[in-house]
């Protein structure tokens, strides 16, 4: 057999699998949070989120709001050097990133069934 008929015989296959893998995962929410810093934030999401009562000044008084968390959540970075993993009951993470225009970073005890952020510290811009 030809190299050109192998390659297309290939490319057709090939071919005809994406589109079975898109037609049935195209509807289904799949995601591929592979690395650590997608699954700690993932498993932060899932739960049930808390604020204690400094963070909801904290974000009052620098006139923000919980939204600003879930954005960070989603499209943060989890800073694994600053965090404490090592505990047995609450894990203790420190994620930072940029939500509405300003650079925060926030603590979070992540238990079993709730996330509770435990503290928000608005950083300076760099430039």
């Amino acid at each position: 057999m030809k190299l050109i008929y192998r390659i297309a015989y290939y490319l057709g296959g090939f071919t005809i699998g994406l589109i079975i893998l898109f037609f049935f995962l195209g509807g289904k929410k799949a995601s591929c949070d592979y690395s650590p810093n997608a699954r700690t934030l993932k498993n932060i999401r899932i739960k049930e989120r808390h604020f204690s009562k400094n963070t909801l000044q904290e974000l009052t008084d620098n006139q923000l709001d919980t939204s600003s968390i879930s954005i960070l959540l989603r499209e943060g970075d989890v800073l694994f050097s600053e965090s404490n993993t090592q505990l047995d009951s609450c894990k203790l993470y420190v994620i930072k990133g940029e939500a509405s225009k300003k650079s925060l970073k926030i603590v979070v005890e992540n238990c079993e069934a709730k996330a509770t952020v435990q503290a928000i510290e608005v950083l300076e811009k760099e430039n």
